[in-house]
């Protein structure tokens, strides 16, 4: 098998290349490469590997510019220190995410999910595999572990009617009416949850379509909503995010 390691830490990089040997040691590293703009001109004037590595922290920007920018269809495991891209990574040609520092269980796990994937296609219908990837749904966060006092409570997505935040901190409402705090923001909240079932309104809330008891049009043609449980603050949808809220009760 024959793969490029796109890294711009070179240590972390000799580090993944001796965890591929270590997995196989025919394993070929064609190239390691630091920044979108190598990265873009390997692809260029290479035939594309059969698998490539790649962090989404590089020297000159974002990875996701090499999709723009270079006919790679490759499928890529992505190594990368941040979890927030998750859902991007899984819209374009994704097999596996790990975070830093990689472990080698995980990473064998990663390589025999590719090889698992390679062996339901034909090597000439490999175009078919990249969409079958492309078209798989990201996995969202079913769980929070929420610590009350000295007691940790796991509590559901489905238990779950809204978030919302206030002096600065996020709180959790539940459909029975207990208010937590929890250590997310509503931005990373955002990207955890199921776009389906929740929906951010505005830069102070998080809702669940469940909690949605009625729609008011109020002054100006703003959106005023009524939650359940209540909320003890006024909740309105911002101007900007009306238009997409409204395709979203209609879906």
């Amino acid at each position: 098998m024959n793969t490029i390691i796109i890294e711009d830490e070179n240590l972390t990089a000799l580090r993944l290349e001796g965890m591929l040997k270590k997995y196989n040691p025919n394993i070929q590293v064609l190239a390691v490469l630091p920044s979108v703009a190598e990265s873009v001109q390997w692809l260029r004037k290479n035939e594309a590997p059969d698998l490539v590595f790649m962090d989404i922290h590089l020297e000159d920007d974002l990875c996701f510019k090499i999709f723009e920018l270079a006919p790679l269809t490759s499928p890529v495991i992505f190594t990368t220190a941040y979890d927030e891209y998750m859902v991007k990574a899984f819209k374009v040609n994704s097999i596996d995410y790990l975070l830093k520092p990689v472990n080698y269980i995980e990473l064998i796990a990663a390589l025999e999910k590719y090889k698992a994937l390679k062996e339901q296609f034909s090597k000439p219908d490999f175009d078919t595999l990249l969409q079958y990837i492309g078209q798989r749904e990201p996995e969202y966060k079913t769980r929070f572990m929420i610590t009350v006092g000295t007691k940790i409570r796991s509590i559901e997505t489905s238990e779950i009617s809204y978030f919302y935040s206030d002096e600065k901190i996020t709180f959790l409402v539940t459909k029975e009416g207990q208010q937590l705090p929890i250590d997310f923001s509503l931005d990373k909240l955002t990207s955890l949850l199921d776009p389906k079932h929740f929906f951010r309104i505005s830069r102070q809330f998080l809702v669940s379509f469940g909690a949605i008891h009625t729609v008011h049009t109020h002054f100006k043609g703003k959106l005023k909503l009524d939650l359940t449980p209540k909320s003890k603050l006024d909740v309105f949808v911002s101007g900007d995010r009306m238009t997409d809220f409204k395709e979203w009760l209609g879906k």
